[in-house]
C-alpha cells in the first residue's frame, strides 16, 4: 500500500477490490458484484478498509435516478457518476490523505463515504468519526445518514424542545426510528405512527403512544402536535396542519408522492413557500453531511439513550436484494450490507 503515516500522501490505489457497481440509471438488478481498482483518496480523504454499510431510501433513489429533478442537480444524467453504490460506512482506516490530521491508520471509523458496497472507501475527513466503544461496526454502519438527518429534522429544522408533543410519521422506517428515541432524548412526549405489523417496534424505541395508520386517522383534527415530523406517507400540506397546534411546527423530511420528475419533493418545496401565509411554521430539511451529527449520535449511542434498530442484513453480493428490500417499506428499522 505504500506510506500509510499520518500526514504521508498514501499510494491507495494500488490494487483491485470487489465492489457493487451501477452503469446506468434503472430497476436495483442493473447492480453488480464486479473487480474495480481501489479508490485513490485525496489530501483531506480517508480510506476505510470497509466492514458494513447502511442502506437508506436515498440508494434506491440514486440507483433509480428517480425523482428526475436528481440528475438536473448533478447526479448524472444517465447514470450516477460515482459507479460505487453506498454512503454510510463504518470500518478500519487504510491509510490517510496528506492533509489530514484527525485519524491515523488502524483507527475505527464511521460516517458518509463515496461508494460503500465495497471492500475499500474514500470518505472526506470531515465526514467521518470515530466509532464509540459500545457501538459495533454493523450498529456504527446505519447510524450515520438516517440518525443524522433524524437529528437535523428534530433540532435544526424543527427547533425541538423538553416538553413538546412530537408526532413522528413513518416512525418505523430508518430515519423515523431514530428520530422517535433523539426526540425522547429530548425531552419531548412522542408518537409515533407506523403499519399494524411495526406498532410493537415503535413502541420498543421509546414512543409514548403509537398509533397505527390503518386504523387511526391522525390529521382527523382531534390530536394537536408542537411539532411534526414527516418522513413518510403522502398526506397533503393541509390535512398535515391540522395535526399541528396553532403556533406548531411542521418538518417535511421525505415522502412517497409526486410524479418522475420532482418525486415527493414537491410537496417539500410547497411547505415552506405556504409559511409565511399561515400561523404555523412549514419548513423542510435538506440534510447535511457532516462529521459533527456523527459524534453526537455517538455520544448518544454511549449514553444508552439511542441503540440503531437493525432489521436485516445482506452479504455484499445480495446488495441489490438489500435495496428492493427497504424501497417495498418492509424495513423494521435499518439494514445494511455487510463486507
Amino acid at each position: 500500500m505504500g506510506s500509510t503515516e499520518p500526514g504521508a500522501a498514501p499510494a491507495s490505489a494500488g490494487g483491485t477490490m470487489r465492489a457493487v457497481v451501477q452503469d446506468r440509471y434503472g430497476p436495483p438488478d442493473r447492480l453488480r458484484l464486479a473487480q474495480v481498482d481501489r479508490p485513490t483518496i485525496s489530501d483531506e480523504e480517508v480510506l476505510v478498509r470497509v466492514q458494513a454499510a447502511g442502506v437508506d431510501r436515498g440508494t434506491w433513489h440514486v440507483v433509480t435516478g428517480r425523482p428526475y429533478l436528481m440528475r438536473v442537480l448533478g447526479f448524472g444524467f444517465r447514470g450516477p457518476k460515482n459507479p460505487v453504490m453506498g454512503l454510510d460506512v463504518s470500518g478500519t482506516v487504510e491509510a490517510v490523505g496528506a492533509g489530514v490530521t484527525r485519524f491515523s491508520p488502524g483507527d475505527e471509523v464511521f460516517g458518509i463515504s463515496r461508494g460503500s458496497f465495497a471492500e475499500y472507501a474514500a470518505a472526506r475527513e470531515d465526514k467521518l468519526a470515530r466509532r464509540p466503544a459500545d457501538c459495533t461496526p454493523l450498529q456504527a454502519a446505519v447510524l450515520p445518514v438516517s440518525g443524522g438527518t433524524a437529528l437535523q429534522a428534530l433540532h435544526d429544522a424543527g427547533r425541538g424542545e423538553a416538553g413538546q408533543r412530537v408526532l413522528v410519521l413513518g416512525a418505523s422506517g430508518g430515519v423515523g426510528s431514530y428520530a422517535v428515541q433523539l426526540a425522547k432524548a429530548a425531552g419531548a412526549e412522542v408518537t409515533g405512527v407506523c403499519s399494524t405489523s411495526k406498532v410493537d417496534l415503535v413502541r420498543s424505541l421509546g414512543a409514548d403512544e403509537v398509533l397505527d395508520y390503518t386504523r387511526d386517522d391522525v390529521t382527523d383534527g382531534t390530536r394537536r402536535y408542537d411539532l411534526v415530523l414527516v418522513i413518510g406517507g403522502n398526506r397533503s400540506i393541509p390535512k398535515l396542519r391540522r395535526a399541528l397546534a396553532p403556533k406548531g411546527t411542521l418538518v417535511i423530511v421525505g415522502g412517497e408522492e409526486g410524479g418522475r420528475w420532482t418525486g415527493g419533493f414537491g410537496r417539500s418545496l410547497r411547505a415552506p413557500l405556504l409559511s409565511p401565509f399561515v400561523g404555523q411554521r412549514l419548513t423542510m430539511l435538506v440534510a447535511k453531511e457532516r462529521a459533527a451529527d456523527c459524534e453526537r449520535l455517538a455520544e448518544l449511542v454511549q449514553a444508552g439513550k439511542v441503540t440503531p434498530a437493525i432489521d436485516r442484513t445482506f452479504p455484499l453480493e445480495q446488495a441489490a436484494d438489500a435495496v428492493r428490500y427497504v424501497e417495498a417499506g418492509k424495513a423494521r428499522g435499518k439494514v445494511a450490507v455487510t463486507i
